[in-house]
């Protein structure tokens, strides 16, 4: 049922499948989807599951080191110390488990920066929906681990633990990841993420309390850090002059967003869907993230405030 409904071609939807998007979706699935889990269960054979949770926060940093560094986009003062506390967090929950849990911490870091580059190419795709480009992710990077895992070890799980794997992959990497891909057009992936962050809050949880596992001092000095870090990362953004030039494209929009003035009629301005749209040359002032109207470069003067640098534009 969620296949058909991912195909479905609502009113005025078209996909655009070009080569930019179709680059951007082959990088998603191929870090994001195929790399990205591998490294992860590399880590978990050697550290607990709850240190990994507090760990996978390394995501919301390769995402935004990784948003500043390649894909224009821009973090303030406030943002760059929320990376360093959710840095200093990981170390902390790393060293607490001794040489094990540091290399454990260097294969997270790694998957996470994979899902960092998965959350910018994802971010960037604006000719497929959220719920096709999740489909796409979910065939090739299923396939493609599926493969690995066989070719690894013989499948000797009961119909019971597969139905169970298949239930949690439907929330965890379907329903979660078409959620993701629309909040990555609205909010741009630095600060989607920062939403996302409170996942590894809830699988530490999980370990700590079902699967029984220890709680050290290092997970509670690290719950510190990050419980003070996401947020000030979460909450960055900056306003300044900005200049939006003419430009068509499709993606997921509302009509009350000071974006999308086109009309149409009987529509209700708060309704989101998809169409091809053309925009009009804008300059104008307003707070916002790197969202997909928004990644454009930022001078040396601009620094890490909010002024108004001249000449910034898409």
């Amino acid at each position: 049922m969620a296949p058909a409904v991912a195909l479905e071609r609502r009113r005025g939807e078209r996909t655009v499948f070009d080569r930019p998007n179709a680059l951007r979706l082959g990088g998603a699935v191929l870090f994001g989807g195929v790399l990205g889990p591998v490294l992860l269960l590399l880590g978990l054979r050697l550290a607990g599951a709850g240190s990994v949770s507090l760990l996978l926060n390394l995501e919301m940093v390769a995402t935004a080191v990784l948003g500043v560094a390649l894909f224009r986009e821009h973090l303030e003062r406030r943002g760059w110390l929320g990376v360093a506390g959710v840095v200093a967090a990981g170390v902390v929950v790393s060293g607490g488990g001794g040489w094990p849990g540091v290399w454990a911490g260097l294969l997270v870091a790694a998957a996470c920066t994979c899902w960092g580059l998965d959350n910018h190419f994802t971010a960037l795709i604006d000719g497929i929906s959220p719920a096709r480009t999740t489909l796409a992710k979910g065939l090739v990077a299923g396939s493609a681990n599926l493969a690995i895992g066989l070719s690894a070890a013989p499948l000797v799980a009961s119909s019971g633990a597969l139905v169970g794997a298949l239930a949690v992959g439907a929330l965890a990497y379907g329903a979660s990841v078409a959620l993701y891909i629309a909040a990555a057009h609205e909010l741009g992936a630095t600060r989607a993420q920062g939403v996302f962050a409170t996942a590894p809050f809830a699988g530490a949880a999980l370990a700590f309390t079902v699967l029984g596992e220890p709680f050290g001092w290092p997970h509670a000095v690290g719950c510190l850090l990050l419980c003070a870090s996401n947020p000030a990362l979460m909450l960055s953004q900056h306003a300044h002059v900005h200049v939006h030039e003419a430009m068509e494209h499709v993606h997921s929009h509302r009509h009350d967003d000071g974006h999308h003035d086109h009309a149409h009629e009987g529509l209700d301005p708060a309704m989101r869907h998809s169409h091809v749209h053309r925009h009009d040359r804008r300059v104008h002032e307003h707070p916002h993230w790197p969202d997909v109207h928004h990644r454009h470069e930022h001078p040396p003067e601009a620094g890490g405030g909010d002024g108004p640098p001249d000449g910034s534009r898409r």
